[in-house]
């Protein structure tokens, strides 16, 4: 009799997806996650929860008119065409078919985004759960998860190593906080450990232009995957890719949230005024305010906008934390911001030409939800580093393929732990680009286990 488990997954964020997928499948499943926190420490926790979807059954109930080639059309203008073409057409065509499964399997309370669309989204295609935060959506898996009879937890354990025996896995080393390991056999393993924004020598390495900034992921990503892999003799690619944001409350370190801009604020650095088209996306932007003076800038507001970003966890958090200053005219803004009075006031009337349409924005920002007029808001935000998209290199099965591109049998590597469909850079990267690959991958690579798990038995025959 075999006493093997079916999968072994590493890591609760993405991969606590692909954990209900398996057991759905009959398939018995260990997750390992080395945070004992991880309802609040993962990146998944930490999102926005945007699920993007071409061709759902929300949009269709909207009216809103999408589809995979679409979808697939965004991401190549969001990366100048520089996206992996192959997981791209996977995660595109597969999108619709996860948030359904999500929702209806699940059970996770999506809804689609109408409210505002976010940068690059042709359409709105943004799905996400009331409150619109990640830890809801690990908090309902974790839940789900530990109520399944073919899923075991291990937590806090990390996964070190994979074992192999004649090319395929064997086994995943497990190592528990006291320093002991322990082998757990196994003919499939789904790396799920996210990136390595949480290790500094690799960011340096990579990506010189963020090293600097805040990191607000989570702190075990660390790059088991990328050494795991290139043990192995992993391809990996895209390692210069990453999710930034420049809307990180300063002093409290919350998400003030791209919401704010794409209604109508805008973002000012330490001089009082604007130094691009805010709308290009929040993570490009990211590096662009760490080079302005002081790296640091302000999002300045209205009420129109401030009442909008309530269903925003984040926000109402970044509001609770008193970082928020108020005044009823420009004049006064500046002098609560400390931000020079001339400068600041005159971008707020230029600004609002550009919304009225009476002068055209020299940087090209041609969407304006309207004017902001007083009473004006601002929060102080710093630039950061949210998470890596560069990683090992997968099939449309989620499948680590080799320098060759030939799969290693039993290994997977989902979300951050694989290359995902942001191009190069920062500013390839979509609202969802992190879940998406995170989920949808996860999903995949379940079936796949699933598959060749049904046709051992024929094969022994």
């Amino acid at each position: 009799m075999d006493d093997r488990v079916d999968v072994v997954i590493a890591g609760a964020g993405g991969g606590l997806a692909g954990a209900l997928r398996a057991a759905e499948h009959g398939l018995s499943v260990l997750v390992v996650e080395a945070d004992e926190h991880f309802r609040r420490g993962n990146n998944t926790s930490m999102s926005t929860a945007m699920f993007p979807a071409a061709g759902s059954r929300w949009q269709t109930g909207a009216g809103v008119q999408d589809s995979p080639e679409r979808f697939l059309a965004d991401i190549a203008a969001k990366t100048g065409g520089l996206a992996e073409p192959r997981l791209a057409r996977t995660l595109a065509a597969v999108s619709a078919e996860l948030v359904q499964w999500l929702a209806d399997v699940v059970g996770l309370p999506l809804s689609l985004v109408t409210d505002f669309t976010y940068p690059g989204h042709a359409v709105p295609r943004c799905h996400s759960v009331p409150g619109r935060h990640g830890s809801a959506v690990i908090d309902h898996l974790a839940r789900a998860a530990a109520g399944h009879s073919d899923v075991d937890m291990l937590v806090p354990a990390r996964l070190v190593d994979v074992l192999t025996e004649g090319g395929r896995v064997r086994a995943a080393v497990v190592r528990y906080p006291d320093g002991a390991e322990e082998e757990s056999p196994t003919r499939a393993i789904l790396l799920a450990t996210n990136g390595f924004g949480a290790d500094p020598e690799l960011v340096r390495r990579h990506l010189p232009e963020i090293a600097d900034a805040l990191y607000r992921g989570g702190d075990h990503s660390r790059g088991d995957a990328l050494r795991i892999g290139e043990k192995l003799g992993a391809a990996a690619g895209y390692l210069d890719a990453y999710q930034g944001h420049s809307a990180v409350a300063a002093g409290a370190g919350t998400l003030v949230g791209w919401a704010t801009v794409v209604q109508g604020a805008i973002l000012v650095d330490s001089t009082g005024q604007r130094f691009g088209d805010e709308l290009r996306g929040y993570s490009e932007f990211a590096a662009e305010l760490a080079a302005r003076p002081g790296g640091t800038g302000w999002i300045v507001l209205d009420e129109a906008v401030f009442q909008r970003c309530q269903v925003f966890q984040d926000f109402r958090d970044t509001v609770d934390s008193g970082v928020v200053v108020r005044s009823g005219d420009a004049a006064g803004l500046a002098r609560a911001t400390g931000l020079p009075e001339r400068e600041l006031t005159g971008e707020l009337a230029n600004t609002a030409k550009y919304a009225r349409g009476e002068r055209a924005d020299p940087f090209g920002r041609t969407n304006w939800d309207h004017a902001l007029v007083p009473e004006y808001a601002a929060v102080r935000v710093v630039p950061a580093l949210f998470h890596t998209q560069g990683g090992l290199l997968v099939d449309e099965h989620a499948a680590v393929v080799d320098r060759h591109d030939r799969p290693i049998p039993g290994l997977y590597a989902v979300g951050g732990a694989a290359a995902g469909i942001s191009g190069h850079g920062a500013a390839g990267y979509l609202a969802g680009n992190g879940l998406l690959p995170a989920f949808g991958l996860s999903y995949l690579a379940a079936d796949d286990i699933a598959r060749r798990r049904a046709a051992r038995p024929q094969q022994a025959q």
